[in-house]
């Protein structure tokens, strides 16, 4: 989703091991072989992996109890009690390792081939979200890393294999929740809000990110999942702020209402405008709506108040080691403030893998996968 200020968090809102060969993938217990592919990432805190550790900002999850349920017990800058969705795809269809952050000084020889993740959290589409944090890595300069990284593959392998990794990759991108929360509703009156209505602020936001997704495509992206906003107006630093009886936000809910439709018909557009499919939408709005609105039926104890914060739903300020914790963190839909618990991206990475059009559309990830990397 977002970070909604110095003292917050952000909630917006991996895929292949490329060893240049064969390898065997598994989706949903069947096995067929297939060409590996190198896996990207782009976008906020939902999928960053540690980039911001490396960076001067106040956007950071480097310190416990991030972490606690992660393989090392220790924080790695994942926005995380565990494992994040690039993690958990990369998971579920066999990879060895998820890509690391781009700014990893382990990010170096052979480990570069499997992919990169470039996102930060704290940025959204518009380069003015998350300006108080300084110094995070916005999507133009996502996109310029991309570029980079291509140069540094090209010198490895050369530029024809380089074009053709790049071409046959899966990539995420996760962006869009940190304009709302971080920016248009981050203060009363904000210049967005002042600028713009909120009817003309998705179109804009719209036609912003659709200048992105060109310049990926040109960048020789070929396969882009797209995840949509969750339910911006549920968090539990929404209903620490908002809610007087725990309901969900009015205001935060009609911006996902009206972001993620129109985030949809512009994916739609823009495959059709370049005649294949690369454009994929996860309605991850969807997902979550399910286990917000009965998160018993997911095992979830609740989706209001999240395992680690204070005060009202544990939904002020960072997770820290003074925070309240709670003990099981599956029994949390979130986390912390803004973003969802280990489990909760479990259920989420599920319907990305093998959800149907209500959650996927055109098709889900076992779909793309089967399909192999030439498709």
């Amino acid at each position: 989703m977002a970070m909604a200020a110095a003292n917050k968090s952000s909630f917006s809102s991996c895929l292949c091991n490329i060893v240049v060969g064969v390898v065997v993938i598994l989706i949903g217990g069947a096995v067929s072989g297939a060409e590996g592919r190198a896996f990207f990432v782009f976008g906020d805190s939902l999928v960053d992996s540690g980039n911001n550790n490396y960076l001067a900002t106040t956007a950071r999850a480097d310190s416990p109890p991030y972490g606690v349920d992660y393989p090392s017990h220790r924080p790695t800058g994942r926005f995380s009690n565990g494992l994040n969705i690039p993690d958990i795809i990369s998971q579920q269809i066999g990879s060895s390792e998820s890509p690391l952050p781009y700014l990893s000084p382990q990010f170096n020889g052979q480990r570069i081939l499997v992919g990169a993740n470039f996102a930060s959290a704290g940025i959204g589409i518009l380069n003015d979200t998350g300006v108080q944090f300084v110094n995070i890595i916005r999507m133009p300069q996502q996109l310029e890393y991309f570029r980079q990284y291509q140069r540094r593959v090209s010198a490895m392998i050369g530029a024809q294999r380089t074009q053709q990794l790049v071409n046959q990759a899966l990539v995420l991108i996760t962006v869009g929740g940190n304009d709302f929360v971080n920016n248009y509703y981050l203060v009363p009156n904000s210049f967005r809000s002042r600028q713009y209505s909120l009817q003309d602020y998705v179109p804009f936001l719209i036609s912003e990110y659709r200048k992105l997704l060109l310049r990926l495509y040109d960048l020789g992206a070929r396969r882009v999942l797209v995840t949509g906003t969750g339910p911006l107006g549920c968090v539990p630093a929404e209903l620490a702020q908002r809610s007087r009886n725990g309901e969900c936000s009015a205001e935060l809910q009609r911006a996902a209402a009206l972001y993620n439709p129109q985030l949809n018909q512009m994916l739609q557009g823009l495959n059709s405008q370049l005649g294949r499919t690369v454009f994929i939408a996860a309605n991850t709005q969807q997902t979550h709506n399910d286990f917000v609105s009965n998160p018993q039926a997911f095992g979830f104890v609740t989706s209001k108040i999240a395992c680690c914060g204070q005060g009202p739903y544990n939904g002020f300020g960072l997770c820290t080691a003074l925070s309240n914790l709670c003990s099981n963190r599956d029994q949390y839909a979130f986390w912390d403030a803004f973003h969802p618990s280990e489990k909760a991206n479990r259920l989420i990475v599920q319907q990305i893998m093998a959800g149907t059009t209500k959650y996927m559309n055109p098709m889900n990830l076992s779909t793309v996968l089967a399909m192999g990397p030439d498709a």
